[in-house]
């Protein structure tokens, strides 16, 4: 990342402004920040195209070199830092990058080409690096052919060496005045930035699930993602106002506007400060109903926010992100040694561990059957019970940690009770290994399965004779009942968690799993949404699991909420089937 003049508000406000504009995205992670754009450079640079004098042709072939010692000494020294407890595929990604670099299409084709055809080092290396990538664009695997955007980081830090502005985020005296803009960013990169404190993140590319948005959410940093063109359309140094809840982005702000989102920016400020005093705080409604609200966690580093935040327990560990962008699936003792440092952290509270669940926008390599439409094809749990090794491989892992505190075991995407007769026959399996072994577990481990799918939800009678505990995973639930993919920019106005074939699903599946007597929990986004908490305790949910940023809130919202008030107002946006009433009965419901 090159190193800007030292960037502040107040040099931006004197400086000559361009033309206001606003750009829309998706907030991952929310809070305002305020601060001066800093570009980094995508990968596919439009370089010049020079020819290089007889004379100066050594002097570009050790420029050329140069600048690839330089990457991969960053490298080298990323990978050294990594601390011994990061996920292990921090280490895998810089490992990929390395390879990448030193493979010979990048590191002396572009030598040849600039001996024999006397261009310049960076037009070279690019003519190669798109040679390189239509190459994986025809793979079809589609983990490998997913490749290509390392091997554009890659060419991307080595431009950025020839040019002489290195790679080392920018140390000004105030980082805190620093919005970084970017294409998109790689783990490397989101994992120097860790180092530093900016004020936000705003990229072109990237989703919810994106790296640049689980360390802007682990840094409580405002972040905007799918903007699209907005590292054409920013100029460095441009002041920039980032809207993390609403995904709005402002662009050279007036005035105006800006004392405007300085003062929220305080307002937030001071209402985070007070929520931080309800930290230890049972959560509970005004009648004294106990309502636990746990956490949503990524990475085992997260427990730390978890705590923070108060949580009584992980309500989903999204165990997938131990599996993705790496070559080769997480033996069992690198998972459970993962597992195990969740369990331990928690002391004593309860952590739940979602198997693997992949497809969609989410693969690991060897998922090449996904199919043309991954949503609806072999992922989560099918994707597992088609490749048992590896599903054993994971249940094993799981099993070995649930000796070191309380573990609940979940399984995504359920739709027919076969999977989970052919699930329980795993876990009995992988029991029966372990007890063989003299290795110690958790022989009582509880047994949930998410319910995400509307079949799932009509038919719970099969699920509740067989499982321990339900989770409503609301995500998936509203994306397959409305046929909607919230990734799409297109259609994803239409992703409604309010509309009342939704509702109807979740109020019923609380309904079903409490007359059954088991615990139901919701661990979707509309379990962080403060407008939804009195709602979805007026539909009878007394279990909630979030991300952490999202927990206190919601604690303050309980702790305010009456029971009785909220269960007439629930059953009246139940029977509502007009938008715009459901929205006035909601408005009401939280006044």
């Amino acid at each position: 990342m090159g190193k800007p003049e030292a960037a502040t508000v107040e040099r931006a406000l004197a400086a000559p402004a361009g033309a206001s504009f606003t750009l829309h995205g998706a907030g991952v992670s929310g809070g305002i920040a305020i601060g001066c754009a800093h570009l980094v450079t995508a990968a596919r640079l439009e370089v010049p195209h020079y020819e290089v004098a007889a004379d100066a042709v050594d002097a570009e072939l050790a420029r050329f070199d140069d600048a690839i010692a330089e990457v991969r000494g960053e490298l080298i020294g990323l990978h050294a830092a990594v601390p011994t407890d990061a996920p292990a595929e921090m280490g895998a990604f810089l490992d990929l990058h390395l390879m990448i670099l030193d493979d010979s299409t990048l590191s002396q084709a572009p030598r040849e080409l600039i001996r024999t055809r006397r261009v310049n080092a960076e037009w070279a290396l690019v003519h190669q690096m798109e040679m390189l990538v239509h190459r994986f664009e025809e793979i079809e695997d589609p983990y490998l052919r997913e490749r290509k955007a390392d091997v554009q980081q890659v060419v991307e830090r080595a431009l950025k060496a020839m040019l002489g502005t290195g790679h080392a985020p920018p140390p000004p005296e105030r980082e805190e005045d620093i919005i970084v803009v970017a294409h998109d960013f790689s783990p490397a990169d989101m994992l120097a930035f860790k180092q530093h404190r900016f004020a936000g993140f705003v990229t072109d590319l990237g989703g919810v699930t994106s790296h640049t948005a689980i360390v802007a959410r682990s840094l409580g940093l405002p972040a905007i993602v799918g903007l699209h063109r907005a590292r054409h359309m920013i100029r460095e140094g441009e002041l920039l106002i980032a809207d993390g809840a609403a995904g709005v982005l402002i662009v050279n702000p007036d005035r105006q506007v800006l004392a405007e989102y300085q003062l929220r920016r305080s307002q937030l400020d001071l209402e985070r400060q007070k929520l931080k005093r309800l930290r230890t705080t049972p959560a509970a409604t005004i009648e004294g109903v106990p309502v636990e609200l746990a956490a949503n966690i990524e990475l085992p580093e997260d427990v730390e926010q978890a705590l923070e935040a108060g949580a009584t327990g992980v309500g989903l560990f999204r165990s997938e992100f131990l599996f993705m962008g790496r070559m080769e699936l997480p033996g069992e003792d690198e998972q459970f040694e993962a597992y195990r440092q969740v369990v331990a952290a928690m002391g004593g509270r309860p952590v739940t561990i979602r198997t693997l669940d992949i497809g969609a926008d989410k693969t690991v390599n060897g998922a090449d059957r996904a199919g043309p439409n991954p949503a609806l094809g072999l992922r989560a749990i099918r994707f597992c019970l088609a490749e048992p090794q590896m599903f054993l491989t994971q249940l094993r892992a799981i099993l070995r940690a649930s000796h070191y505190g309380p573990v609940r075991l979940l399984v995504p995407m359920i739709a027919h009770a076969h999977e989970v007769d052919q699930v329980l026959h795993y876990v009995q399996q992988a029991k029966a290994g372990l007890a063989r072994e003299a290795v110690a577990f958790d022989a009582a481990l509880p047994v949930g399965g998410m319910i995400e799918i509307p079949a799932a939800a009509l038919a719970l009678g099969a699920f509740v004779k067989r499982l321990d505990f339900l989770s409503i995973g609301t995500n998936d639930l509203i994306q397959y009942t409305l046929a909607i993919d919230r990734t799409d920019d297109t259609v994803a106005h239409l992703y409604d968690p309010l509309h009342p074939a939704v509702l109807h699903l979740v109020g019923h599946t609380i309904r079903t799993a409490h007359r059954a007597g088991v615990p139901v929990a919701v661990c979707g986004e509309m379990a962080g949404e403060v407008a939804l908490t009195r709602l979805l305790l007026g539909l009878g949910l007394r279990q909630f699991s979030m991300h952490p940023a999202q927990l206190l809130a919601v604690k303050q919202q309980v702790l305010r909420s009456s029971i009785p008030e909220v269960e007439v107002m629930a059953q009246r946006i139940l029977r509502s089937d007009h938008p715009e009433r459901t929205r006035q009965l909601l408005a009401k419901l939280n006044a």
